[in-house]
C-alpha cells in the first residue's frame, strides 16, 4: 500500500491513528500532492459556472429594503449565509448589474482588504444577489457545494498565492487564476461524506475555541481589578483605613496622602505633527510615534513611522527613559491610554497627540507606581469624564483636567513595593494569557489542517466515527472544562 507523505505528516502532527486510502497517485499539482486512486483533478472552470454582482443606485430608495438578500464582504462571517445587512427590492434587482444566484451557490469575496489574510467563503442557504466585490461559484453535478467550500476554507494561504491579482491597489482575486486552478474531485457521495465528517468535527473544535476565547477577556478583567485594588487600598488588607474625601476613591489606608496627579508628575509635553511614511523608522533614522504605541497601556516603540527628510528638523519631544507617555487625544475608550518608557529611544519623537512626563520628585514618587495609578479603573473613568470634544469619535484631555485628577499616594517604599508586586502579578497573568492565546491559535491551525487533510484525501474519513478532538494531543484539551 502506498501511503501519502501528507497523511504520515498529519499522523505525526496530531498524534492520532488516522486511516488512509488504500493507494494514492500523483495529482500533478504541487499544492495537492498525492490524491487517492479514483479521485479526479479538474480545473475549477470545468466544474462550476461563475456569477458576479453589482450595486444598484443608492440614490433610488425604491431599490433598497426589500426581501432579496444582497451580499457584500461585510456579510461573510458565517459558513452558511441566509441573512445580510442590506437587501434589494425586485425593482432594485431589475435595475442593477446583479442577478439572483440560487441557494447552494458558493460565495467568495474577490475584492477586499481581508484578502491579505484569508478568503471568506460561504454557501448561500437562500437565493441571493451579490455586490461587485463578490463572486458566486455555481456547482454543477460534479461538485457538492459544502465540499467545495471546505476545499477553499482549508487552503487560504495557497489559494491566495495562486489567485491574488498582482499590482492591484486593493487586494483582489484574478478571475482567470481562480477559474484555471485545479481542484480535487472525489466521487460525489464521498464529497458529501467528507463534508459531513468535517461539519461534526470542526463544530467540536469551534466549541472548544469559543470556550477558550472568553479566557483572555477574563484575565484582562482580573489584571484591571488587581491594579485598581492595589493602588487604592495597598497590599495589607488589615491596615487601618480613612475616608479619602474623594467620592470615587472611597477609603484609602490611613498613612496615605490624596494629592493631584499634577503634584506628582512634571510638566506634560507633546510633540508636533510631522509628515511621515507608512513604514517604521529603521535603526539610526528619525521616527515619530503613533498613538497606538500606548494601546493596551503598554509602551510599544515599534509603533512608529519614519519622518520624511524634509520634516526631520521639525520633530520635537524626544522619547526619554523613565517617563510616562499618555494619549491626550483619541477615541473615548482610548483617551488617557498610558505606557511606561523604561529606556530612552534615540531617534524616536512624540506626535502632537501624545504627552510625555516624568515624576516631579524621585524622593517622593515612584514612576512605575504612578503608571499603575493612571492605568487603574478609577483614574481611567475620571479621564473619560473630563475629556472634552464635540465629536463622539474623538475626545481631548487638557493638561489642566489631567493634572487635577486626585490620586492616592503612599509613602515611597510602599509605592515601590506595590509597583514590584504588580509587575510580578501582571506578568503572571500575561504569561497565562499568552499560553491561552497560543492554544487558541494551535486549535485553529489544527482545524485548518484537518479540513485540508480530509478534502485532499490525505486521510480517509469515509465512515469515520472516532472523535477527532478526543484523540487530539493534550495541548488541545487544556481548559476544556473552563
Amino acid at each position: 500500500m502506498t501511503v501519502s507523505k501528507g497523511a504520515r505528516a498529519l499522523q505525526r502532527g496530531v498524534g492520532s491513528r488516522w486511516r488512509v486510502y488504500p493507494s494514492y497517485r500523483t495529482s500533478g499539482v504541487e499544492w495537492l500532492g498525492e490524491v487517492p486512486e479514483g479521485w479526479e483533478v479538474r480545473p475549477l472552470k470545468r466544474c462550476v459556472s461563475f456569477a458576479g454582482g453589482g450595486t444598484p443606485s443608492t440614490d433610488v430608495t425604491d431599490y433598497w429594503g426589500g426581501n432579496i438578500p444582497w451580499v457584500s464582504p461585510k456579510d461573510m462571517g458565517p459558513e452558511r449565509l441566509n441573512t445580510t445587512q442590506d437587501s434589494l427590492t425586485s425593482e432594485g434587482l431589475r435595475n442593477s448589474p446583479c442577478r439572483l444566484v440560487p441557494a447552494g451557490s458558493v460565495l467568495v469575496v474577490v475584492r477586499s482588504g481581508i484578502l491579505k489574510r484569508t478568503i471568506p467563503v460561504a454557501v448561500a442557504v437562500t437565493p441571493v444577489a451579490l455586490n461587485q466585490d463578490m463572486k458566486a461559484l455555481l456547482p454543477g453535478r460534479a461538485f457538492d457545494a459544502e465540499y467545495l467550500r471546505l476545499v477553499v476554507r482549508g487552503h487560504p494561504s495557497v489559494l491566495l498565492t495562486l489567485w491574488r491579482k498582482q499590482g492591484a491597489t486593493v487586494e483582489s482575486i484574478e478571475h482567470e487564476c481562480l477559474a484555471n486552478t485545479p481542484f480535487p474531485l472525489p466521487p460525489r457521495p464521498e464529497q458529501r461524506a467528507i463534508a459531513g465528517f468535517l461539519d461534526r468535527e470542526t463544530a467540536r473544535i469551534d466549541t472548544l475555541v469559543e470556550r477558550k476565547e472568553s479566557l483572555p477577556e477574563l484575565l484582562d478583567e482580573k489584571r484591571t481589578a488587581l491594579i485598581s485594588r492595589a493602588v487604592t487600598t495597598g497590599l495589607d488588607p488589615e491596615v487601618p483605613m480613612k475616608d479619602s474625601g474623594v467620592e470615587w476613591l472611597g477609603e484609602v489606608p490611613e498613612e496615605w496622602e490624596v494629592v493631584s496627579l499634577g503634584s506628582t508628575l512634571g510638566r506634560l509635553v507633546s510633540g508636533v505633527s510631522v509628515n511621515a511614511s507608512n513604514y517604521p523608522a529603521a535603526p539610526g533614522d528619525v521616527g515619530v510615534l503613533k498613538t497606538s504605541c500606548v494601546y493596551g497601556d503598554r509602551f510599544n516603540p515599534s509603533e512608529n513611522k519614519e519622518v520624511v527628510p524634509s520634516d526631520i528638523a521639525r520633530v520635537a519631544c524626544r522619547v526619554r527613559a523613565n517617563s510616562l507617555v499618555i494619549s491626550r487625544m483619541n477615541t473615548p475608550d482610548l483617551v488617557g491610554a498610558c505606557g511606561f518608557v523604561e529606556q530612552s529611544h534615540p531617534g524616536l519623537y512624540l506626535p502632537d497627540r501624545l504627552w510625555q512626563t516624568q515624576v516631579r520628585d524621585a524622593k517622593r514618587c515612584c514612576g512605575r507606581f504612578l503608571w499603575y495609578v493612571v492605568k487603574s479603573s478609577p483614574t481611567k473613568a475620571m479621564m473619560r469624564v473630563l475629556a472634552t470634544g464635540t465629536s463622539g469619535s474623538m475626545k481631548n484631555l487638557t493638561q489642566q483636567a489631567f493634572s487635577r485628577i486626585p490620586t492616592p499616594l503612599p509613602p515611597l517604599p510602599e509605592q515601590q513595593a506595590i509597583a514590584a508586586y504588580l509587575d510580578r502579578e501582571t506578568a503572571r497573568i500575561d504569561t497565562l494569557k499568552t499560553k491561552v492565546q497560543k492554544a487558541i491559535d494551535l486549535l485553529k491551525e489544527y482545524r485548518t489542517a484537518l479540513i485540508s487533510a480530509a478534502v485532499t484525501g490525505k486521510i480517509d474519513v469515509r465512515g469515520e466515527v472516532e472523535e477527532v478532538v478526543a484523540s487530539a494531543p493534550p495541548l488541545f484539551k487544556v481548559g476544556t472544562e473552563s
